[in-house]
Order: C-alpha cells, then sequence, then structure tokens
C-alpha cells in the first residue's frame, strides 16, 4: 500500500494539476496490477516524506495488525490515517441480514474502535421524516451538502446546543449522524455551517408554515386557541453590529406546537408586538387568543374585539375581589385547591373571573413576608441610628433617607404607616415608630388572587380558567428554548446570523415537541433533558477480529438499547439499531 501522485493535462487550457490516490498492488493473472483503494484528492497536503508512514498505518488500522509495533504517528497523521482507514472500511462495507453467520476468529486480536452517540440522532431523524422535513428543504432548492449541513445543525441543537464552533467539533468527532443519513460530516467546513443557517432563515416563512401544517395533519387537531407571549435571549458583547440587539427589560422571572415566530428588537413594547403577530398568523375570526398581563392593555383588547377574537386575559386592575362563599371549587388537591367566582360587568358585558389558588397564595405570602422582614430591617436601622454617634439625624435628611427606603422596599411600604418624631425645634429626628396596616384589596389582603377577564360569556368557570392555565405550557416552551435547546446566549454579531440561529432553536423544537407528543400518548411525561440523557448513552462502534485466514472483519454496529431506551423505541415504533450491522473483510 502506498501513496502515488499523477499528474493530469486538462484538455480545455491545458492546465497542468496533480491528483492522489491510495493504491496497493495484487497479482492478478500473473501479472502485478495497481488498485486504487482512494482518492485522495487534488488538494492533499501530506508531505512527501510521511507519506510512507500513512500508508503502513493505515494498513495497520485496516488489518489489525496489534500485534505489531504500532506506528507511532502526530495527532493531526494519526487523525488523518483513521479517517482515510474509516473511508476504505465503509465504501467496501455490506448490510448483514438477519441469517446466522459463523466465522473462526482469535479472540486476542479484538478491538473496539470509533464510538459515536446515535440514540438521541435516530429519535431525533424519526421526527425529521415525520414532518418531511427532509423533503420540503429538498423541494426549497437545498442540494445534498445543504441538506446534510441543516439537518446537521438542527439535531445537533437538540442533541448538544452550543456555538457552529463547537457543533461542527461534535458531528465530527462524537456524534454518530452522519452514518445514519448517510453524509460525512468529517469532509465538511466550518463555513457551511453558517451559510446553511443564513439559509434556513430566508426560508423561515415557508418551513413554518409546513412544520405546522405537517403537525395539525400528524395528530389531527385543529386550531381553536392562540397562546401569545414573548420571551427574551440575550448576547454575548455589545453587538453594536445588529439594530435588534437593543437593551430592554429582562423578563427573567416570566404543550403544545409552535404556529408563528418573529423576532423583536430588546426594547420593543410587549403591547404594541400583538397585532404584528396576530396578522402574520391570518388568524381565523372567532379564534380564542389568550395573553398575560404585560400584553393585555386596553388597547390590544380592543383590537381584538375589533377583530372578532374571542380573548381570556389577565386582568391589569390591581384591586383585589374574592368572595370565597360565591366561588366554584374546580380543582380539589390537598394544598393545590383553585376556587373560581364569576363575575359579569354590566357596563361592558364582560366576564371577570376572581380566582385564588393556594399554590400561589402560598408563594405570593413568602414572598411579602420577605419583603416585610427586609423592609422592618432597614426601618430598624434607621430608627437606631438616631441613637448613635456619627449617624445622620437631621430631620429633613431622615425624612429623604425614609423616601429612598420606601421607594426600595415599595411592595412592602404601601402596608405600613411610618411616623418620624421631631425634637422640640424641628431640626433633628428623635424616633421612627411603624405599624403594618395592610391595604384594602391588595396581595396582602387577598394573598393568592387574581383576576381573568373575557368575553366568552357562555364558558362556565372551569373551562375559562383551564383554558388560561395553557399559557403555562407556553411558559415552559420559554424554558425550554432557552435551557435545553440553546437559545441564548447568542454570540453571532450580524443580525442575519442572530436570526439563523434563534430560527434553528425553534425548528429543533417543533422536532422535540413531536417525539414528546407521541412519548406522552404513551405515559412517558419526561422533559426533552431527561429524554436527551437516557437516549445519548446508545453508541455505534467498530469491532474487529482477525480471522483464521488471516483476513480481518469490521463490524460496525449500535450498541444494544438499555431498558428504558428500549421503552422510548417502542413507543415510536423506530428501531432500537440504529444504522443496522455493517460487515466488512480485508
Amino acid at each position: 500500500m502506498y501513496i502515488r501522485c499523477t499528474t493530469t493535462r486538462t484538455k480545455a487550457t491545458g492546465e497542468t494539476y496533480k491528483t492522489f490516490r491510495l493504491v496497493e498492488s495484487e497479482r492478478i493473472d500473473g501479472k502485478v496490477k495497481q488498485r486504487t483503494l482512494l482518492n485522495l484528492g487534488r488538494f492533499f497536503d501530506v508531505p512527501k516524506s510521511q507519506w510512507k508512514s500513512l500508508s503502513s498505518r493505515i494498513d495497520q488500522l485496516l488489518t489489525a495488525q496489534t500485534d505489531w509495533l504500532t506506528i507511532d504517528l502526530e495527532e493531526s497523521l494519526e487523525t488523518r490515517a483513521q479517517y482515510y482507514a474509516t473511508q476504505i472500511i465503509t465504501s467496501r462495507s455490506t448490510t448483514l441480514d438477519d441469517s446466522v453467520h459463523f466465522e473462526t476468529v482469535d479472540i486476542g486480536s479484538l478491538e473496539l474502535v470509533r464510538p459515536r452517540r446515535v440514540g438521541v440522532e435516530q429519535i431525533a431523524l424519526h421526527a425529521v421524516r415525520q414532518l418531511t422535513l427532509d423533503d420540503k428543504l429538498k423541494s426549497l432548492g437545498f442540494n445534498q451538502y445543504q441538506l446534510a449541513a441543516s439537518l446537521g445543525t438542527i439535531i445537533a441543537r437538540m442533541a448538544c446546543p452550543a456555538s457552529e464552533l463547537a457543533t461542527h467539533g461534535w458531528l465530527q468527532t462524537t456524534s454518530g449522524l452522519g452514518e445514519l443519513i448517510d453524509y460525512d460530516f468529517e469532509d465538511m467546513g466550518l463555513d457551511r455551517l453558517y451559510q446553511v443557517s443564513d439559509q434556513l432563515w430566508k426560508h423561515r416563512e415557508a418551513i413554518e408554515t409546513h412544520l405546522y401544517q405537517q403537525e395539525r395533519d400528524l395528530f389531527s387537531f385543529s386550531e381553536t386557541i392562540t397562546l401569545y407571549d414573548l420571551t427574551n435571549t440575550f448576547f454575548e458583547g455589545e453587538a453594536k453590529t445588529n439594530p435588534a440587539a437593543q437593551r430592554g427589560r429582562s423578563k427573567e422571572k416570566r404543550s403544545g406546537f409552535p404556529r408563528k415566530s418573529q423576532i423583536f428588537p430588546g426594547n420593543a413594547s410587549e403591547p404594541q408586538t400583538l397585532q404584528t403577530i396576530l396578522e402574520g398568523l391570518e388568524g381565523r375570526t372567532g379564534s380564542t387568543v389568550i395573553l398575560d398581563a404585560g400584553i393585555a392593555s386596553e388597547e390590544n383588547i380592543q383590537y381584538l374585539i375589533e377583530h372578532g377574537f374571542h380573548y381570556i386575559v389577565v386582568s391589569r386592575k390591581r384591586k383585589r375581589d374574592f368572595d370565597e362563599e360565591k366561588a366554584t371549587l374546580i380543582k380539589d388537591i390537598p394544598g393545590q385547591r383553585v376556587k373560581v367566582q364569576k363575575v359579569t360587568v354590566e357596563e361592558t358585558g364582560e366576564i371577570e373571573l376572581y380566582c385564588h389558588s393556594q399554590l400561589r397564595e402560598k408563594k405570593e405570602q413568602a414572598m411579602q413576608d420577605s419583603f416585610s422582614e427586609k423592609y422592618e430591617t432597614a426601618l430598624n436601622s434607621l430608627h437606631a441610628g438616631l441613637s448613635k454617634k456619627g449617624t445622620t439625624k437631621n430631620y429633613t435628611k431622615v425624612l429623604e433617607r425614609l423616601g429612598r427606603i420606601k421607594e426600595k422596599y415599595a411592595r412592602a411600604a404601601q402596608h405600613y404607616e411610618v411616623t418620624v418624631v421631631p425634637d422640640d425645634e424641628g431640626d433633628k429626628a428623635n424616633s421612627i415608630s411603624w405599624k403594618r396596616v395592610e391595604k384594602a384589596n391588595s396581595q396582602a389582603t387577598h394573598p393568592g388572587v387574581y383576576c381573568l377577564r373575557t368575553n366568552l360569556t357562555d364558558w362556565n368557570e372551569e373551562t375559562l380558567w383551564r383554558t388560561y392555565t395553557m399559557l403555562t405550557d407556553l411558559e415552559s416552551v420559554f424554558r425550554s428554548l432557552k435551557s435545553e435547546l440553546g437559545l441564548r446566549p447568542i454570540y453571532h454579531r450580524k443580525e442575519e446570523r442572530v436570526n439563523g440561529h434563534i430560527f434553528i432553536t425553534l425548528i429543533a423544537y417543533h422536532l422535540v415537541q413531536t417525539l414528546r407528543y407521541q412519548l406522552k400518548a404513551e405515559h412517558i411525561n419526561d422533559s426533552w433533558q431527561t429524554i436527551r440523557r437516557t437516549m445519548e448513552n446508545q453508541q455505534r462502534i467498530t469491532v474487529i477480529l482477525r480471522r483464521e485466514d488471516g483476513k480481518t472483519i469490521h463490524l460496525r454496529k449500535a450498541t444494544n438499547a438499555e431498558p428504558r431506551q428500549s421503552v422510548i423505541y417502542k413507543a415510536l415504533e423506530i428501531s432500537a439499531q440504529p444504522g443496522g450491522v455493517k460487515k466488512t473483510l480485508i
């Protein structure tokens, strides 16, 4: 086995160029002939002084000569030797059927090489094919290289969300996705991932429409309710070249399928985004829109009414009313009970639904206690300072400090009456006293109470409340996008690259929800993070054994699925042996 260089002249221009091949000599009918094992291309750049070592190492890898002294190459050359050996083995492999195969082998020659993860990749590809995403991309003009790069970057976002650079490394050295789609990611440049990100964003509307239609057809659901909310992401650095990277309010404190997405600048006003997105959705008259308080402005509610939408929104009114005697119990779980009181507003004809949640009461009470404790600690500190040397005692200054404390702890301060007693001259403060006087119809007097507004006058209390709680599913979507699918942080600076990054995450979420929807039907309610962790340790691996006649067997197959993995494969009705079994005899 050796490397051969051939000089070729082009017919059109007469220009010469060199090509490189890995060849071996063999005797056929008494004559020695050369057989090409692998074309190395025109851009083979290994120095000629290393050709012999490289070809000898490839021969070792092919024939499993472990009893010989292993040729020691530098890392880059060893990586190339293993890559070329793998290409040769793959090109000669055949798929084994289910029949019985017996071979006499040397057990001492056993080697296990080239482990690659395939569990997450297998179920992700299943979702791709169920939604015919690959066919859609082909119809949009994606060639085989662009299609492979697209599937690579989307599935990587599902399996191991990271930057394009890290994704490129993951596809080349960790994942077996290339084997499952018959594409060599080790031969793919990093630039292709950036280019395909731009290409996916260019076709965003067509892809979103296709995915949503496929989900409707696959799961036979109809669109009757639109959930609308906003989330955010953030940049590493200032991203000065991206006009959408504006400073805005953090939304850190805030199961269905995505219908439409829109990217707004960071400083966009929440209420002003609703009309834009609903026009993009082309929502049908009579559809129901669910909004949280941040978006449920009077202007937006009027817009919904004028355009024939039904709505359920969180009321912005601060006054909390709730009459437990007139309330209906709609959730009867100890510690999680929910009661609601339905009230008709005579002036507007709207329904107000006052809801009381035990879980929410517990949370809000704990928050109130924490704020009150901090507020009283600050008041105590201010009062104690009046009798200490070197602290402010000037009456006006003390009032100013008190004002800053009230501003800092405004949620607690509204429930206190504070008195600052001056001395006889009125120049200095003698003491500070306070007492708690809870503001009527507030969170303090009605912890756990919130109000919903709706124009669905014929729905009963339970239906209204349970429909509204679907909005919490949307919030879990945002958590999944951020924590499980790498929506943030964003390392790009160019606007189109940022848009592409976000859109790839949304495509990945479509695939994740397609899988989880089917798993839930089989009572598997795990988060995507749990499913991913369950599947990620299944690998394809090559088993190498030397046969009695001196030839070498290379068997490429996946490890057997573990019990929990088998449950997931069975629920999805797909093979638990990603890639099948490939045999190569050398």
